[in-house]
Parts: C-alpha cells; sequence; structure tokens
C-alpha cells in the first residue's frame, strides 16, 4: 500500500531526528487515519520500526531500520507542523512532496558557527562547574575544536562510539595542552587540571537520555532500554578517552584551586551562564533562533533556582533537580501554545545543562584508577558518583515526566 509507506517514511524521518518513541507512534497514527487507513500499529525503538497497516481485512506490514540516528529540532518542529496540519482524506501524493521538503532541509548553523556554540555552551558549564577564567577559556577552545572534529567525522559517517573516542581524545588533549602552556610560560599558577571533565561536555547525549526516561516512563521498554545502552556506550567511550589521555600524563581530574565569586555575583553569573550554555546546546541541536532563546530563558531560570535551592537552603541535589525538571517542562508547556515550538525543543536543552556529566566521567576515572592502583579510596569516590548520578538522573525523568502528566491528558491516562 501507498498509504503504509508514507507512514513509515514519517516515522523514519522522526526517528533520525532524535524524536521519542512516544511522539513517533502517535504522529504515525495520526498520518494513518489521515490517508484512509483504518488501523495504524508500530513498535518503534531507537533504530528499528516495525508497522502493521490495516485496511478492512486487508493488512500490510512493514519493517525499516534507520542506522543515520542524530538529533535535529529543525526537522522535528517541520515534520510536526506537517502532522499537525494533516486533514481528513490526504493524499499520499501531498504528503510524500511535504516530506521530500523536510529531507531537503539543510542545517541551520554552518561548521564554524555549529563548532563555536559548543565551545561557548561547554564554557558557560565549567563555570557552573566551579571553573575559573584560565578552565572556561581552554574548555572553550577545546570544544569548539572537538565539535569540529566530531561534526566532520559524523558527515563521513564514522561510527558513533569510535566518533565520540576520537573526539574525547581530541578535546582533552587540547584542553591539557593550553592549560600545560599556560603554566608553563608562568601566565597562570595553581591547579586547574579538573576543568578537563568540561571540555568534553558537549560529548554528553542529551536527547537520548531525555527521550529514553520519557520511554520508559510511558511503559515503552524496547525503546527506552535501547536508547540508554547508546547513551550508556557513547558517554562510556569518551569517559574512557579521557581516563586514558589522563593517565598517559598524570593529570588528576579531581584537582582545582580554582577561586570562585559569592553572593548575588554568583547567582547572576549562574544566570547567564546557564543561559549560554543552554542556547549553546540547543544550537548543537538545529534549534532555530526563536527556540534557542527561550530554551536558554527556561534554562537559565529553572538551573539558577536549582543551584539556589541546593546552596542556600541545602535542599538535596536530586530533589533540587527534580523540581527544577518540573518547571522546565511547565515553562515549556507555557511557551508551546503562545510560540508554536513543541515540548521537546525547549525543555531538553534547558534539562541537559543539569545532567550530571562531570561526576559521571570522574566515576569513571576512579574506577579506571582503582583497577590500577587498587586504591579503595577510589573505588568509593566511583560508587558514590554512580549512585549520585543515577539518582540525579532518575529525578530529571521523573520531574519532566510529572510535568507532562500535569498538563498532558494523554500523559495522565494509560491509553493506546
Amino acid at each position: 500500500m501507498l498509504q503504509s509507506a508514507v507512514v513509515l517514511r514519517l516515522g523514519c524521518l522522526m526517528l533520525a531526528s532524535g524524536a521519542g518513541s512516544y511522539r513517533v507512534k502517535s504522529s504515525m497514527a495520526r498520518a494513518a487515519s489521515a490517508v484512509g487507513l483504518d488501523r495504524h500499529e508500530a513498535t518503534v525503538t531507537m533504530t528499528e520500526i516495525v508497522t502493521s497497516s490495516y485496511v478492512g481485512n486487508r493488512f500490510r506490514t512493514e519493517t525499516a531500520e534507520v542506522r543515520g540516528v542524530g538529533v535535529n529540532v529543525a526537522r522535528l518542529e517541520a515534520l510536526r507542523r506537517i502532522v499537525h496540519d494533516l486533514r481528513a482524506h490526504e493524499t499520499v501524493e501531498h504528503l510524500q512532496t511535504k516530506l521530500d521538503e523536510v529531507e531537503r532541509m539543510r542545517g541551520l548553523y554552518g561548521p564554524l558557527l555549529n563548532a563555536a556554540a559548543s565551545g561557548v555552551a561547554c564554557a558557560g558549564f565549567c563555570f557552573l562547574n566551579r571553573g575559573g577564567w584560565v578552565e572556561c577559556l581552554a574548555v572553550l577552545v577545546a570544544a569548539f575544536i572537538g565539535q569540529a572534529v566530531r561534526r566532520q567525522m559524523l558527515t563521513r559517517r564514522y561510527q558513533h562510539f569510535f566518533t565520540w573516542l576520537v573526539c574525547g581524545v581530541a578535546a582533552s588533549g587540547v584542553y591539557m595542552s593550553i592549560v600545560g602552556l599556560l603554566e608553563a610560560t608562568g601566565a597562570v599558577g595553581g591547579n586547574h587540571e579538573g576543568g578537563v571533565i568540561s571540555a568534553i561536555l558537549f560529548l554528553i547525549p542529551g536527547f537520548p537520555m531525555v527521550t529514553a526516561m520519557l520511554d520508559l516512563v510511558r511503559q515503552d521498554f524496547s525503546s527506552a532500554l535501547s536508547r540508554a545502552a547508546y547513551v550508556l556506550m557513547v558517554m562510556a567511550s569518551a569517559g574512557v578517552a579521557v581516563w586514558t589521555v589522563t593517565f598517559m600524563f598524570d593529570w588528576q581530574v579531581e584537582a582545582t584551586s580554582t577561586a570562585v565569586p559569592t553572593g548575588w555575583v554568583l547567582h547572576v553569573l549562574r544566570c547567564l551562564c546557564s543561559f549560554v550554555a543552554a542556547y549553546g546546546f540547543s544550537m548543537l541541536f538545529n534549534a532555530g533562533a526563536k527556540a534557542s532563546a527561550l530554551a536558554a530563558v527556561v534554562g537559565a531560570l529553572a538551573n539558577t533556582g536549582r543551584l539556589v535551592l541546593i546552596d542556600e537552603f541545602h535542599v538535596p541535589w536530586q530533589l533540587a533537580v527534580g523540581l527544577a525538571a518540573v518547571v522546565i517542562g511547565l515553562m515549556a508547556q507555557l511557551f508551546v501554545s503562545r510560540a508554536s515550538l513543541s515540548r521537546v525543543a525547549l525543555s531538553v536543552p534547558a534539562v541537559v545543562i543539569m545532567i550530571p556529566g562531570v561526576p559521571f566521567y570522574r566515576a569513571l576515572s576512579s574506577l579506571n584508577d582503582y583497577s590500577v592502583y587498587g586504591d579503595d579510596v577510589a573505588l568509593r569516590q566511583a560508587a558514590a558518583s554512580i549512585v549520585e548520578v543515577f539518582f540525579v538522573i532518575t529525578a530529571i525523568g521523573m520531574g519532566l515526566a510529572l510535568a507532562r502528566i500535569i498538563t498532558d491528558r494523554n500523559w495522565r491516562h494509560d491509553v493506546t
């Protein structure tokens, strides 16, 4: 059937652009109804779709594999608008034409601007992780080069785990070279080795991580587990790369001697850096200017509030993150109805800056130190960091899911 083919193509384009399983299924079901199918069922994982289309007593089952997965918010928004504007008795030819236009869409940002967004975002992230001007400057350059390498490798369709490994080595190597040169020339003093972790935070797979958690809440385990496995593997690849480089040159990722501002100045700077980091990550996801700006506002307000809760009111990190995630979800819904944008375009860049990438990579480094030196202290540090990461990520997922349950009837009720 031509109808089933165009519906499957829509699902593949959405999956390749980073949409979660729930969004892919609901969009395909709506398109199937519009083109005249009586019933449509689908099973969606991170890289595969299996569909069954029914017309009367006839049915057709098809499968498709999507190898080129990534994140493209601009394309997701275009597909969302197509699905939203579908009318009854939509022709297959008209829908195919619309999908052709989406498939021809180019990225909004060139290689230079894309790499610059990575550098600025990670520099802002570095300040939020108590980095000083030396760390932020080195991170900016290192993340710029690392993202430039990643973009070129992905364009040439290199394997994802190998790409993350190479980029981890490149970014950490550049950071260490810059800091080492500054220290050797006497331009800076103190210890700035700990900032190397922030140089690879652009490698955090924020979109798959968030969609995995939301799919898990929706009890779509096949999609959630495949996405979670992908997230774990690419983050482990980057972590192993950083540990290898730091081990070879005897760097201590826990070491730092940077002084940071205090009081209201610190909160203002944190708000500014949260805005910059969220805006930069939005650009990495190929979001437009309006979506990036709104996501940055949401991220700046929620993340600054989270840090105030932790520092001033001594709220546990996990609880503060969960509350901030709820706020992000509610604010995203507030902007959705006014800016004609999807929730995911606004919530994911805002929540990415709260993902505990630094503790995760430090945990991997401590585990490797334990395996090499047999240091029990390193093992305890690794276990504590891993538990901390688990609960924080769980809090993010539960917070976003709770916001969706509050604002979306389809999430409040278990409907098929």
